[in-house]
């Protein structure tokens, strides 16, 4: 092809139409031949005088036009270009799926200098590849990911409103964007109404083309670079298009007012649903103006049979069976319980379509026969009328092509969230504890029933803030276990825990306390001899700081565990001072033979695990005490430390909890951690915490509490 008609993804001027000023030049031409046709040479030369003075004229008055109409183009060319936000959750960079991402993503950039691109991602592998790319591509860690990866679709859609950009979008990370991306995005953002678009992709088995290095050409394998006659040749030859899937494009002008009404469920990304569900409630709450602009948008990405492009890091090492629905399953409950959707079902006839026909952008609903043109001082609002423009004809018969080719966009939720399978987990204990333990085979336990859901989520929330992330949850009740599914939790069931915990009366010195606490101990022996060590939390202990560094300074044989002492001074391990709320054990001979003795302890016990813990292991009346800090079991040779309450206070030590500022107290002292105990009843316990400010669960919107802000990052983000 000719260098005029070379493929560019840079610098796309979208075409200004000169369609009248071809009307007028044809019309003239068409009079003069009428003249030679039907008169005498005579007639002809009388008339010649007044057709040149009406050419002239006519001539004079397209210049003026034509010159009308370049003053506009260049007025087009310099006018204000809206500000794109690209948001992406994409794999690691590796092997075929690496290679796809990053040829997506560089068409994106190749498009225009006004596109920024937001990767969602926490590894290392993605903060690398952003690295390459300066100012216009950043990383961002800070939104909720699930325990394999997979980040939160309502949390990506809160970090896209809080940027700052004219328009934002949400795109698949394989897929790639042909320059008419551009144009339709520029002819949206001129609307006075505020806008929903989405876009279908081409499913491609053969793509033959490569970017040049700086991303501005398309390249065949031999170099040269590729013709719009030949990409166009390679979309006609892929008819798939991805319908109502997670690969969807989805875009909006980026203005207060919320894609849907009400909440967007916590929704895994790219699991399905969550696509149908923002345009379902989009249709239904009618504050956008939704469309399809898949006619306008050339888009495509390759063909993954395997479909695994979306898999993070710890995803890729589960087998095929514990990949298996549960992930979907969940997202079409949510489906059920949030929205409108499971209730009525949305009319997708009434979804326009924007196509574009001699060089002129029309809204199309074909289902309905009704063209809803742009350009509204030419062309009147039609339904099913006859136009008599030979131009209007030609635009119709354009909109008559489509409607033959027409694919109809209908993601109806209805049947997807019917006749839902149970949700569960297929994950045994030891393949959960094999993919969230570090590095040195320790995992952080937390034990929690349904009526402490919300503080359990502040702790998890806390901990993804601190990037802790080797925790694993035990469910004492089947609600908890669903919740923690649906919050992506790595979570399992204690078949064992005990049967009608209360919902608010199941504090510390209450019947249902005691039978709750003896599950954790026994949780803790059953990790242990599986040889991994265990750091015993629970939910109300707030962490500052992740406290594994200081704690794997005991070495073997040492079980460090919290003091419950409240007197500022004196020794910290009195009789029943040990808290069994907060400790860590290691997976030794020494810890397991003396874990033994205190879930045994415990079983015959009408009192909670604590005055078994301390029984036990420094016995009655603390006749084992070494010291001040320190107890030694005989048995066992098991040395219980207890920690340095500076470093991890309990809800009694200096009065902390009263001090106008928490935070900045305990950062005074250094605090590791800060237990919110010594005080009765789990409603005042979240008051306490939550006034304090040391929370970090929103309620409302089901996601963790971030610190973003409405600017533009200034660098990428590095992780690591």
């Amino acid at each position: 092809g000719t260098k005029a008609d070379v493929f560019m993804t840079r610098n796309v001027t979208c075409p200004v139409d000169l369609a009248v000023s071809e009307e007028v030049r044809m019309i003239v031409v068409a009079f003069m031949r009428w003249q030679l046709l039907h008169f005498t040479p005579q007639v002809v030369l009388q008339l010649g005088l007044w057709s040149m003075w009406l050419s002239g004229f006519i001539l004079i008055g397209l210049s003026i036009y034509a010159t009308h109409k370049l003053s506009t183009f260049n007025k087009d060319e310099i006018k204000y270009h809206p500000k794109i936000a690209i948001f992406a959750a994409p794999a690691p960079f590796t092997g075929s799926a690496g290679f796809r991402q990053s040829l997506a993503i560089r068409s994106w950039l190749g498009l225009s200098p006004d596109i920024t691109v937001i990767l969602f991602s926490q590894h290392p592998s993605v903060a690398a590849f952003a690295a390459n790319f300066g100012s216009r591509l950043f990383v961002e860690p800070n939104i909720d990911f699930t325990f394999l990866g997979t980040p939160f679709f309502h949390s990506m859609v809160a970090r896209t409103q809080s940027f700052k950009s004219d328009i934002s979008v949400l795109i698949d990370p394989e897929t790639i964007l042909l320059p008419d991306f551009i144009c339709t995005l520029n002819y949206a953002y001129e609307s006075e109404n505020d806008w929903l678009l989405v876009a279908s992709s081409r499913n491609v088995s053969y793509f033959p083309f490569n970017l040049s290095d700086d991303g501005k050409y398309w390249l065949k394998k031999d170099g040269k670079m590729v013709t719009t006659q030949e990409f166009q040749e390679i979309l006609d030859q892929s008819p798939q298009w991805s319908l109502c899937e997670d690969r969807m494009l989805l875009a909006w002008n980026n203005v207060e007012l919320p894609l849907h009404n009400g909440v967007l469920p916590p929704f895994l990304y790219g699991k399905g649903i969550h696509n149908q569900w923002v345009i379902s409630e989009a249709l239904s709450c009618q504050q956008r103006f939704v469309f399809d602009a898949s006619w306008t948008i050339s888009s495509l990405f390759f063909n993954d049979p395997e479909n695994l492009s979306n898999q993070s890091g710890k995803e890729s090492q589960l087998s095929g069976a514990e990949r298996r629905s549960w992930e979907s399953v969940g997202n079409s409950r949510l489906g059920s319980l949030y929205g409108s959707s499971f209730f009525l079902e949305v009319n997708y006839s009434g979804l326009a379509n924007l196509v574009k026909c001699d060089r002129q952008y029309l809204f199309v609903n074909t289902t309905e026969n009704i063209v809803y043109p742009v350009t509204y001082e030419r062309l009147s609002f039609w339904k099913g009328q006859i136009f008599h423009s030979w131009r209007l004809k030609k635009l119709m018969a354009c909109v008559g092509g489509l409607k033959l080719l027409h694919r109809r966009l209908d993601c109806s939720l209805a049947d997807q969230l019917k006749a839902l399978p149970p949700l569960d987990f297929p994950f045994s204990l030891e393949s959960l504890l094999s993919v969230i333990a570090d590095k040195n085979k320790t995992v952080v336990l937390a034990v929690a029933g349904y009526s402490y859901r919300e503080m359990l989520m502040s702790w998890v929330c806390r901990l993804r803030r601190l990037r802790v992330t080797n925790f694993v949850v035990c469910a004492l009740d089947y609600e908890t276990y669903q919740f923690s599914i649906l919050q992506g939790l790595p979570v399992f069931n204690d078949p064992s825990a005990p049967s009608n915990i209360s919902f608010n009366d199941c504090h510390f010195g209450t019947k249902c306390f005691q039978r709750v606490t003896k599950a954790k101990s026994r949780m803790v022996l059953q990790i242990l001899k599986l040889g991994y060590n265990v750091l015993l939390s629970d939910v109300d202990v707030y962490w500052f700081k992740n406290p594994l560094p200081s704690l794997y300074t005991y070495g073997p044989f040492v079980l460090a565990a919290q003091s419950d002492e409240y007197k500022a001074t004196g020794a910290i391990n009195l009789p029943r001072r040990l808290n069994s709320g907060f400790y860590f054990a290691r997976s030794d001979s020494s810890t397991i033979a003396a874990m033994e003795k205190v879930v045994e302890h415990a079983a015959t016990s009408g009192l909670s695990e604590q005055p078994s813990f301390y029984d036990t292991l420094c016995g009655a009346g603390g006749s084992n005490r070494k010291g001040d800090d320190r107890c030694v079991e005989p048995e066992t040779n098991l040395t219980v430390h207890f920690l340095d309450r500076n470093l991890f206070p309990n809800g009694a030590y200096l009065g902390l909890w009263q001090k106008k500022n928490v935070r900045r107290d305990c950062a005074k002292k250094g605090c590791l951690v800060l237990h919110n105990n010594w005080i009765s009843g789990r409603l005042k316990k979240l008051e306490r915490q939550v006034l304090s400010g040391l929370w970090e669960y929103d309620t409302g919107t089901r996601m963790c509490m971030q610190r973003w802000d409405r600017t533009k990052l200034t660098k990428p983000t590095r992780i690591f």
